[in-house]
């Protein structure tokens, strides 16, 4: 690969256009987002979300990954300066690439099984590990109405792990939209108040599960919207999980049901929401 003379100026048209994804309405008026990372690009690259633009720094070249990537697209692909990277980066130690790539948008299941609910969920780790969780279990969907941290963060992307392009997200509507997703559904809501443990519940039965913020109590149109509550008991007095490691738990006692009874048809009566 030749030697190239890296882009320095933070007033590169390029370079400010990748900086103002950064902010969520811009994300949301152009329909971009930012990558940052060799694999969750290749990740992006794979589910065919290729890259419009692509910053790297000479010396992440060293990595065959990166290397690849910049091989693979060099007709949008332009040097920057550590500076410059430092600018378009989210984290504290840049891998050296980073990517515009356009939203992705995979289809909506139009009868789902499993979803998975989120109400005012606004760390983005947390946000991150729920959509990973979710896509590993198998689930249909995830929703997640206006009140959540935005999914198309660059902490929430990178926490995901790539589960943006491979799960199909239905964000942005308000609550008074999601009765309608769930139509159908068996709707349990996770709650630590509750008496039923998760694990005694049908979850072969088509179904949603409803998970909030662990600070915020869950909100007045998700609870209505619960056919019952369900909580995972916990030993020498923890209070409560966090809500990433709660929702994999019951999504992967789903999957767990599921697996073991696939050749066991539903009784009428099991299938009633």
């Amino acid at each position: 690969m030749k030697a190239v003379t890296p882009i320095t100026s933070p007033h590169n048209p390029k370079v400010k256009a990748a900086r103002a994804l950064h902010r969520r309405r811009r994300r949301e008026r152009e329909g971009k987002i930012l990558l940052e990372g060799a694999r969750l690009i290749a990740e992006a690259a794979a589910a065919g979300c290729a890259p419009q633009m692509l910053f790297y720094t000479p010396w992440a070249l060293e990595h065959p990954q990166t290397a690849a990537l910049v091989e693979a697209w060099p007709e949008v692909a332009w040097a920057v300066s550590d500076e410059i990277m430092a600018l378009l980066a989210d984290t504290v130690t840049p891998q050296g690439i980073i990517a515009v790539v356009a939203k992705p948008t995979l289809p909506w299941t139009e009868r789902p099984s499993l979803l998975l609910l989120c109400d005012s969920v606004r760390d983005p780790g947390n946000m991150g590990t729920l959509l990973r969780a979710a896509a590993g279990a198998g689930a249909d969907g995830v929703v997640v109405p206006r009140g959540n941290v935005d999914v198309w963060s660059p902490k929430v992307l990178r926490a995901a792990m790539g589960a943006h392009f491979r799960l199909p997200l239905r964000t942005g509507m308000g609550w008074d939209e999601v009765p309608e997703l769930v139509r159908g559904l068996r709707v349990r809501l996770a709650d630590v108040r509750a008496k039923r443990p998760y694990f005694e519940v049908n979850w072969r039965v088509p179904s949603a599960l409803i998970v909030s913020g662990e600070t915020t109590p869950v909100g007045e149109t998700a609870s209505r919207l619960a056919h019952e509550r369900v909580v995972i008991p916990l030993a020498r007095e923890v209070e409560s999980l966090n809500v990433g490691v709660a929702a994999a738990v019951m999504l992967f006692e789903a999957r767990r049901q599921r697996l073991v009874a696939s050749a066991t048809p539903l009784t009428e009566e099991e299938r009633a929401p």
